[in-house]
């Protein structure tokens, strides 16, 4: 088969080519960002193969008893919707010592325990440093294979000799195959190294988990159709100066994408949190003005979670507002409220809010969560200790119900809280709790005349 030779530019970002360089990709805004690579072409054209796959009635697909394999890693095993999904391939991401690799090993560990064959490719460290790593960890089993290797045919010829349950790649960025001539890490190489591992694990079963670098925006580098290749994404998150680690999930084929495993690094690898809840809210202070408690749902599971919010009179003229861990914008549109609705004037004070914990909420249930918290703060008067508040809050000041209201007001009395304000619509549908106060509200300003 003839074929011939052609110079493209590539963008390293998004995977858009052009024939000439450009300084700025015409795709995604990036500057700087394109490479010079060569793309091979068949000269023969794109004629039918006679032996491609042929279709088959979806009903008289025969499924194994087990469908999934389950890590041994319960927090981990949640976020992937409940184990490995045989043939899936997954990708997870996160900022550079921030535990991915620590995680695979533990994970391959407790397939190896289960009697799975795993296969640990690492194209970063030796075989001597990966020893030391699962030595450190307590993470050896005689089921545990390891290698360092960075070129693609290579790993597909050991996982076709050696028949692997699970095959890790740590990284993508590292691998190259010889046909493409670009370096390792471009798009051209990265985009043929997962193609070929996706065909390889959808053919013969084997789960494939990719580790991937991030950029400095957070996002996983390489073209983003690197993300809709694979089956599953997960994002590993936290501060490396933190205990604390958070495995979400953004995309997942085969369970929810709401889910969250939460982790605690030790030196003995990372360790699971079963309560994240007590574990957010320790610590916390007592009587301290601007602290509330509220109830977020992160997939299934309820978390208690702990808002801190700051507001001072501001100095300089145009007022900051300062927030992590929520949405910026909800948090204005929720201060305009109170500004209309309770008569605050908010207009001239700095707000700080914060998110104890590390933790990203964005969904709505949390908004008279954030309200208490600024009106504690601006008023100086703190909410009661056993006091938890949730709710929806409209632009009228109205307060919404939300969803799963009877799952948040258990683990809010499982935790000792002996209060809690609930949107009046939950409330007329809700079964009573022993031990814990529930009280309706229909707007913001019956909730300040409850907490303050």
């Amino acid at each position: 088969m003839a074929k011939n030779a052609k110079t493209l530019f590539s963008c390293q970002a998004c995977g858009y080519q052009s024939p000439k360089w450009m300084g700025k990709c015409p795709d995604c805004g990036q500057w700087q960002s394109m490479v010079e690579e060569t793309a091979v072409h068949s000269a023969q054209g794109g004629r039918f193969r006679g032996n491609a796959a042929q279709p088959v009635p979806i009903d008289s697909v025969a499924l194994g008893d087990e469908l999934r394999l389950e890590t041994g890693i319960i927090e981990f095993d949640r976020v992937l919707g409940g184990g490995l999904v045989p043939g899936t391939l997954v990708l997870i991401g996160g900022d550079p010592g921030i535990g991915k690799s620590t995680l695979m090993l533990q994970a391959l560990f407790g397939l190896s325990r289960a009697g799975r064959t795993a296969l640990y490719v690492s194209g970063e460290e030796s075989v001597r440093q990966l020893c030391m790593r699962s030595q450190r960890l307590s993470a050896g089993a005689a089921d545990l294979l390891v290698v360092s290797e960075i070129e693609v045919d290579a790993i597909l010829a050991m996982a076709e000799r050696l028949h692997p349950d699970v095959l890790v790649v740590d990284s993508i960025q590292t691998l190259y195959s010889p046909e493409i001539a670009s370096a390792p890490g471009s798009v051209s190489q990265v985009r043929e190294s997962t193609l070929r591992l996706m065909l390889a694990a959808k053919k013969t079963g084997m789960c494939v988990l990719l580790v991937g670098h991030v950029t400095k925006d957070g996002a996983i580098a390489g073209p983003r159709l690197l993300e809709h290749m694979v089956d599953t994404v997960l994002y590993f998150e936290g501060d490396r100066n933190h205990v604390f680690r958070i495995l979400r999930a953004v995309k997942n084929r085969f369970g929810s994408t709401n889910e969250i495993g939460v982790f605690e690094m030790k030196d003995v690898g990372l360790t699971e949190i079963r309560n994240p809840s007590a574990i957010f809210l320790s610590g916390r202070p007592g009587d301290a003005p601007g602290s509330v408690v509220t109830a977020s749902m992160e997939g299934t599971r309820p978390i208690l979670i702990e808002l801190q919010a700051l507001a001072s009179s501001s100095a300089f003229g145009t007022a900051r507002r300062t927030i992590l861990g929520l949405d910026p914008n909800r948090v204005a549109l929720l201060v305009a409220v109170m500004e209309k609705k309770l008569g605050m004037q908010l207009l001239g004070h700095d707000i700080f809010m914060n998110v104890v914990g590390g933790v990203r909420v964005d969904e709505p249930a949390v908004d008279m969560g954030v309200i208490a918290a600024v009106a504690s703060s601006f008023l100086d008067r703190p909410v009661a200790q056993g006091a938890v508040v949730f709710g929806e809050v409209g632009l009228t000041g109205e307060v919404r119900a939300v969803s799963r209201a009877e799952i948040r007001v258990a683990e809010i009395a499982k935790m000792g809280f002996t209060r809690c304000l609930v949107p009046d619509t939950n409330l007329k549908r809700m079964s009573r709790i022993n031990d814990c106060e529930l009280l309706g509200i229909k707007s913001i300003s019956e909730a300040m005349e409850i907490l303050f």
